[in-house]
């Protein structure tokens, strides 16, 4: 009997909070997903060589049950082998996972992270027994839980856990209601390539399969590919996508500003249809000293300030769009859009190119990792010709519901700004989602200025809290010093100093 959804969600938090005391609930994901993973392999296992079985009798060789298996499970693997340990589990448990990716080195290395299960001062020994036990009362195997019973069950652990974690979720998790909006309004194609060189836990990659199943469309040629930079996350978005049955897909570790990973054969970077991101705020160290003199030619429009990397992840995105179909969507900053200094120039550069499309304003504390409201920027390489010349602002600032501890939106909200988005016009007449396209001349009137407030009437005011506030002033501070050195050096090639 095949489980429900509740059930499923219910028993696996429990197993969750099975470990709570021992171990933080900002690291249950860490130990949560590898077991969650290992036993549905197990299980599917199970249930394939049933199938062999049912197919060619118990005289069944290993060479031909091994066509019948996604992945191998070396001798010993089982969850039943694992059962078998009682002493030591956490060793036991690391060896079996070893093999188990060993065994499958171009789908599963690494795929478990770098949990260190035999560390009995994280993980004691009777808590890791405790989830073990936990686990070993679910059936996974596809026959009684669905891949998208599934996949969803590991969505809500991931919400769960980015509630646990508070600012820290921002670094794998994004709000499902944004990635949607963004997913919607980029609209992929059955045969589209999709890029998200932040992917974090994979979840914007996991909505364009879903656009496009959604839509009656097929995944056989869609292509996915993501960089995370943290080994942990990258290997959760590798085990979200192979429980959502998206198996076309590449996942590589690496920090995508310094060491981008997805190049062509001339060492270029690749091309795709859809980029999608959500990438950290405002990020300081962010590779700077790299971009002076980029191997990849993404500054085309300048290098950004060493202490805030938002036009960095901008930039890198437009260079890996597809020239004539690409499109670009990303999560900024409001800061973004009217900061100046070198920023300002790089935003002037990117608006003459007229390769942005729109400007969609987002709700205040939608996010974990900060409270003020953030936006979408969408570009595309090339604008249907009645946006050419024009960038349209979309304030959706006023569709969210309010949460005791976070705001978020529902349904009708992303309806409503996508439909926004793509009507160019307000759906309901209600003012739920104004809505304005601006001739760049007007743009190029206000300084290249994109602050929704300026060409929407009644739009959210600029919010800025003290952590961007601090960032700003550091931008300014060092344009400053650049200026007095140049000064400088210029007063003395003269003879005055």
């Amino acid at each position: 009997m095949a489980l429900t959804q509740q059930e499923l969600e219910t028993r696996l938090w429990a197993a969750a909070n099975s470990l709570r005391g021992p171990v933080d609930p900002s690291d249950f994901k860490a130990y949560i997903f590898p077991l969650l993973f290992y036993k549905r392999v197990t299980d599917a296992w199970d249930d394939e060589h049933a199938h062999a079985v049912a197919d060619f009798g118990t005289d069944v060789t290993p060479d031909v049950e091994a066509d019948y298996h996604r992945f191998q499970l070396p001798e010993g693997c089982h969850w039943r082998d694992l059962r078998k340990v009682h002493e030591n589990v956490g060793v036991g448990l690391q060896n079996i996972l070893d093999r188990v990716q060993q065994a499958n080195p171009d789908a599963l290395a690494g795929i478990f992270g770098d949990v260190q299960w035999a560390n009995k001062d994280k993980l004691p020994e009777h808590a890791l027994l405790n989830l073990i036990e936990a686990f070993n009362t679910l059936d996974l195997s596809p026959g009684r839980v669905g891949h998208d019973v599934l996949g969803n069950a590991y969505e809500y652990l991931l919400k769960q856990f980015a509630d646990a974690s508070g600012k820290k979720a921002g670094e794998f998790f994004t709000p499902r209601s944004v990635v949607r909006l963004l997913t919607r309004i980029l609209d992929p194609q059955p045969t589209d390539t999709v890029y998200d060189p932040a992917c974090g836990s994979g979840g914007m990659l996991v909505e364009a399969a879903n656009e496009v199943l959604e839509s009656g469309g097929s995944l056989r040629q869609m292509r996915f590919y993501g960089q995370e930079v943290s080994l942990t996350t990258a290997a959760i978005a590798r085990m979200n996508l192979f429980l959502h049955d998206i198996e076309d897909v590449v996942i590589r570790r690496g920090d995508t500003l310094r060491d981008p990973k997805f190049l062509d054969e001339r060492g270029h970077l690749e091309r795709f249809d859809v980029v999608i991101t959500n990438p950290p705020f405002s990020l300081k160290n962010w590779g700077v000293d790299v971009w002076s003199h980029d191997p990849w030619g993404r500054a085309v429009c300048g290098v950004p300030p060493g202490s805030n990397g938002d036009f960095g992840w901008v930039q890198h995105m437009l260079a890996s769009m597809t020239p004539g179909t690409g499109r670009v969507g990303v999560v900024m900053p409001h800061g973004v859009l009217f900061r100046g200094g070198g920023e300002g120039a790089i935003r002037q550069c990117l608006l003459r190119s007229d390769r942005l499309d729109a400007v969609v304003g987002l709700a205040p504390n939608l996010f974990y990792s900060t409270t003020i409201p953030a936006s979408l920027l969408i570009f595309r390489a090339t604008k249907d010709p009645e946006r050419r010349g024009h960038v349209l602002f979309v304030d959706g600032s006023k569709r969210f519901a309010k949460g005791r501890n976070q705001n978020s939106m529902q349904a009708d909200d992303v309806d409503a700004l996508v439909a926004a988005y793509r009507s160019g016009a307000d759906p309901d007449g209600q003012g739920g989602a104004e809505v304005r396209l601006v001739p760049m001349a007007e743009v190029e009137a206000n300084g290249w200025d994109l602050n929704i407030g300026r060409y929407i009437k009644g739009a959210a005011a600029e919010v800025v809290d003290v952590e961007t506030a601090l960032a700003e002033l550091s931008v300014a501070q060092a344009a400053l010093r650049e200026a007095e050195e140049r000064l400088a050096d210029r007063l003395a090639g003269a003879g005055y100093a």
